[in-house]
Formats: C-alpha cells, sequence, structure tokens
C-alpha cells in the first residue's frame, strides 16, 4: 500500500498497480491501436493508390505517429488517466498526490513510452517496474504519475467505529495543526484492526498512540476516557474540520469546550455499550452518615414541617390555625 499525500495534506490509502495488470492492460491498449492502425492504414493506402512512393511513406509515418503515439495520449488525457485496457483490468493513472493527469502528464508518459515500449518491445519498462518501489516505468517517473488499483475488495476496506456518543463534540478546541499525517494514517490504521488485535497489545498500541497524539496537540488526553475512544473521537473532530472547510462552515453549535472534563460529563456515569466501552471512573467513597450535615428544605426541595398544632386526620380541616 503507498500512503499519498494531498494539496490538503490528507493521507490516502492508494493501492499502486501490480507489474502483471499493467502488462496486461498494456498489450490490450496496443492490440487496438494495432488493430486501428491495420484498419487506417489500409483504408489510406487504398484512397493514395495514385500517389508516389514517397507521399505514401509520409503518411504511414504521420499515421503511425498519429494512432500508436497521439491516440493513447489523447484517451489518457480525455478519460482522466483510463486507457480501454486500464478501464478493463480496474486501473487508472494519477498524480504523485494523487489527483487526475492532465494533457502534459499524458505527453510526457506517452513519448517516453515510444521507446520504453515500443522501440525495445517493453524490456525497459519492466525492468524500471520491478526496480521502483512503487512499480513505475520511467513515463512515470519523468511524468510524475502512478498507476494506481480503482477496484479494491470490499472486505480489505477498513471501517473506522464511530467513537460513542459521551464523547460527541468534546475534542472541537483542539489545535491539530501539530499532527503529522504518519500519525493519523497510524491511528487511522489501528481503529480498523484493533477488533483483530490480541486485547493487551491493542491496549498498549492505543495507549501509545492517544499519548502521542495528546503530546503533538499540546492538550492531555482526558482522565476517565479510554484510549481508543479518545483516538476514534479525535480522528472524527479532523475528519469533520475537512468536510466543514471542502463542504462550507458547518454550525458549531451545541459542542462542549474541550477542557470540560468528559468522564463527567452527562451521560458518562451510564457508559457507551459498544466497542470502546465505558469510561473509566473511579468509586465514589461516600461520608458516613454522621459527619453528613442535615437536610435543608431550601437544598432538597423538601415540604415545609408541618406545625405543632395541626388538627387531627381523623377532623375535616378548617385551614385555621388556633393562636399560641
Amino acid at each position: 500500500m503507498s500512503e499519498l499525500v494531498t494539496g490538503e495534506a490528507v493521507a490516502l490509502e492508494l493501492r499502486p498497480a501490480k507489474l502483471p495488470s499493467r502488462a496486461l492492460a498494456v498489450l490490450l491498449d496496443l492490440a487496438v491501436a494495432l488493430v486501428a492502425y491495420l484498419v487506417v492504414t489500409i483504408g489510406v493506402v487504398a484512397a493514395t493508390a495514385s500517389l508516389d512512393e514517397a507521399a505514401q511513406t509520409a503518411l504511414s509515418i504521420a499515421m503511425f505517429v498519429l494512432l500508436l503515439v497521439g491516440g493513447p495520449i489523447a484517451v489518457e488525457t480525455l478519460s482522466h488517466g483510463r486507457s480501454l485496457g486500464k478501464l478493463a483490468c480496474g486501473l487508472r493513472v494519477v498524480r504523485d498526490d494523487g489527483g487526475p493527469i492532465r494533457f502534459r502528464h499524458a505527453l510526457v508518459r506517452g513519448l517516453i513510452g515510444v521507446i520504453e515500449i515500443l522501440m525495445t518491445l517493453g524490456v525497459v519498462a519492466v525492468i524500471a517496474s520491478l526496480v521502483s518501489a512503487r512499480g513505475r516505468r520511467l513515463g512515470d517517473v519523468f511524468a510524475g504519475t502512478l498507476v494506481v488499483r480503482e477496484r479494491v475488495p470490499l472486505t480489505r476496506v477498513g471501517f473506522v467505529p464511530p467513537p460513542p456518543p459521551w464523547l460527541a463534540g468534546r475534542f472541537s478546541g483542539l489545535d491539530l495543526s501539530a499532527v503529522p499525517d504518519g500519525l493519523w494514517l497510524a491511528v487511522r490504521q489501528y481503529l480498523t484492526r484493533m477488533q483483530q488485535l490480541d486485547p493487551q497489545v491493542a491496549w498498549s498500541m492505543a495507549e501509545r498512540l492517544a499519548t502521542d497524539l495528546a503530546t503533538r496537540t499540546g492538550a492531555p488526553a482526558p482522565q476517565g476516557v479510554p484510549p481508543a475512544a479518545y483516538l476514534a473521537a479525535v480522528l472524527q473532530e479532523r475528519q469533520a474540520r475537512e468536510a466543514r472547510r471542502a463542504f462550507g462552515n458547518g454550525s458549531a453549535a451545541g459542542r462542549a469546550p474541550v477542557g470540560v472534563e468528559v468522564a463527567g460529563g452527562p451521560g458518562a456515569a451510564a457508559g457507551a455499550p459498544g466497542t470502546y466501552g465505558p469510561p473509566v471512573t473511579s468509586p465514589t467513597v461516600m461520608p458516613p452518615p454522621a459527619a453528613m450535615p442535615p437536610p435543608s428544605p431550601f437544598t432538597y426541595g423538601a415540604a415545609s414541617p408541618a406545625p405543632q398544632d395541626a388538627p387531627p386526620a381523623d377532623r375535616p380541616s378548617t385551614g385555621f390555625v388556633p393562636p399560641a
């Protein structure tokens, strides 16, 4: 898996294409181009039979350049990196930062591809792909592109469980600008795989990641919050900020400040059953009964004490109190 960072500093998990799938896509593209070249050549030769040999040679060279070089360049430019062969194999050509390619990228790939694919029968491209860590040929290196897989099995896509409800909006005041992309990617990968780890190993990894994240943000993690829940809540806050930056400034009303003690917040005592478990709270030590102050009617909202000369219960009350 390759970690690509976009212009918005968002780490993307793109899977570089393997050499067999890339070779199959190139063979399909070459087969289509050769068929088109032969069909057009036969038609042009039949239409220009009256021309001399030099003119026919010039037309043959022009058709070769247009169909076998200009054709793939035009197709990749218009389809944003998806030729017929790549479309059949589920591949796409993207920039190094994960964005779609433009004409200059397709032009460099196409011109260098004539040398490393057509003139050397693909030997140079195969060697360059084997040497490169991400399987890039020379055309990709000079153009700043990468061939990635578009169709990824759904069973292998990680799902990040949402944080518990009692942590919603508790970290809206954190400064996340100092957190590196590698740490975000490590947190996300941990949350997607923590159910597959040993509980002790998962807990120790969560504590280490939570410590690193708290160090980067400059604010310690709230006491009583499980480290995995803390990681999920901060990651959700980061994703919410990215969504607001991309789609507009949403309303931030109703969010609690970061200084509020989470473990003692509303709903924290009840816990949140699920992936991350309830908050870790210490038992409350109650003072002995003798040390407790007497109840006050103003404190607890109790009713006023009954008067001493209240009428007996078996007689109806007149509403008046006899004088003392």
